[in-house]
């Protein structure tokens, strides 16, 4: 199966027990590297494992949902999803019955988790690492439909240092704009599709997920774009590609960015991707 990889990895984690003497254990954590990490648990606390999973291996990484925007907000899911009664956005659920596995009820948060904000919004993807375990969403808790639920192993990806070191000076990039007749003879201007002001080489930058479509913006100029509409939202969701004018989810459009999706093919019904998860 080929392994996907991802740049810029931030991601929660649900473990699962396979040792006769503690199996149907779970842990929840949070990683910018699942296939270190899942080594750590196994080896112990002396290879930077959790306390609570040392020794009491063999564990099976067997769910993870990626895409958050930074460690920060993974970190805030991952607590949420550990410590339930203690959420204001989950408190209000159901305590584990007796009928339910371990298993099952973190699968029943996170099912609920995914429809509350702010992570409803969130461009995450449902990832099945293992298939044998694999759960079906309860048809009244289906995630959004921009979060694909995917299946198979994931790598983290390191981001190139040119590109790493353009993340850490976004802001910088846009200076200057005012020298575009400058940049005009020494060449051709790349412009974002949304505020035509040119876009720099290494700056953050969306591109559409149609394959004939050329159309380039700067990330917050897109995000601002998909939510002239929704005047009650923070965050985008769905919107139009300005320069096709063709419907995007937010989600795939940063999937597409990060390396974590296949952009899909052109066709005469102009089928959604999201029509087949």
């Amino acid at each position: 199966m080929m392994v996907v990889e991802i740049e810029n990895f931030y991601g929660v984690y649900l473990l699962y027990c396979i040792n006769p003497k503690y199996k149907g254990r779970t842990y929840i954590g949070f990683t910018n590297d699942p296939n270190r990490r899942i080594k750590q648990h196994n080896t112990g606390t002396k290879a930077g494992g959790a306390r609570r999973t040392s020794g009491r291996g063999p564990w099976e990484m067997v769910l993870i949902i990626h895409g958050f925007p930074n460690n920060i907000s993974a970190l805030r899911f991952e607590w949420a999803w550990q410590h339930p009664d203690k959420s204001r956005r989950l408190r209000h659920l159901p305590k584990k019955s007796s009928k339910e596995t371990a298993f099952q009820h973190k699968f029943r948060l996170v099912s609920n988790m995914l429809r509350v904000g702010p992570w409803c919004k969130l461009p995450l993807t449902i990832r099945w690492l293992k298939q044998e375990y694999m759960l079906e969403f309860d048809t009244l808790l289906q995630p959004p439909n921009h979060m694909p639920i995917a299946y198979g192993p994931v790598q983290s990806k390191r981001l190139k240092k040119n590109k790493a070191e353009s993340v850490a000076t976004e802001t910088q990039s846009s200076q200057d704009d005012d020298d575009d007749f400058v940049h005009l003879s020494q060449g051709r201007v790349t412009r974002c599709d949304v505020c035509v002001k040119r876009l720099q080489e290494f700056e953050r930058q969306l591109k559409c997920v149609h394959p004939s479509c050329t159309m380039k913006a700067h990330l917050t100029c897109l995000a601002r774009h998909f939510l002239r509409r929704t005047e009650d939202s923070l965050l985008p969701v769905e919107g139009t590609c300005p320069k096709c004018k063709v419907s995007l989810l937010w989600g795939e459009v940063i999937r597409q960015k990060l390396g974590c999706q296949d952009v899909p093919q052109d066709s005469d019904d102009k089928a959604h991707w999201a029509d087949e998860v």
